[in-house]
């Protein structure tokens, strides 16, 4: 399945507070930069209270506080103790993992934080991504709108597909991520 995004809402904070569904979907193609460093997001995977995939479906804890904070806010976790995550806070409890990016701005940052020159390889994952971008949990609940974070306006005109998520064990089978058609850069390919 396919949609094409002919255009892109503001990015405010009332883009956020929407379904992360919607959310997710429109996050393709928008320029992410952290400090500078960063490029076109290229993949995401939306994330709601009544997931059971989700780190909020048991409510509120110390460890996903931020989701149910302000939309807009960064909430980053550490996945399996080893990769920082990235996630772009909606309504609440809900939140976008940003997956990928098409690295574009500091490059040789990312190649030198990553320790590869493959330009493939730099931000394609959630935890590379992170690691380019130097991410960790001192980013989480910081404003996606405010230094170091900067969203740029969305490319137009993009094809955007989805499919199931990836790295779960539960909800599998629900189309929620969602990926820039035929991008290099992609953490894996869509069936």
């Amino acid at each position: 399945m396919s949609d094409q995004i002919k255009t892109q809402p503001g990015l405010n904070h009332e883009f956020f507070e929407r379904d992360a569904v919607d959310v997710a979907r429109e996050l393709i193609g928008v320029e992410l930069l952290v400090a500078g460093v960063g490029g076109w997001i290229i993949e995401t995977e939306a994330y709601t209270p009544d997931d059971p995939a989700s780190h909020s479906h048991r409510g509120r804890t110390a460890r996903n506080a931020t989701m149910f904070g302000p939309p807009g806010r960064a909430y980053v976790y550490r996945s399996y103790g080893l990769h920082w995550c990235l996630n772009a806070v909606c309504r609440p409890g809900s939140a976008v993992l940003l997956r990928a990016i098409e690295p574009i701005c500091g490059v040789d940052v990312m190649k030198a934080r990553r320790s590869v020159d493959s330009m493939r390889l730099l931000a394609s994952g959630p935890g590379r991504l992170c690691q380019a971008l130097a991410i960790d949990r001192t980013h989480d609940g910081a404003s996606l709108f405010e230094n170091p974070f900067r969203l740029g306006a969305a490319r137009p005109d993009l094809e955007v597909i989805c499919g199931p998520r990836v790295g779960i064990t539960r909800a599998t089978t629900n189309p929620w991520r969602f990926g820039l058609a035929g991008s290099p850069y992609l953490s894996r390919r869509f069936l």
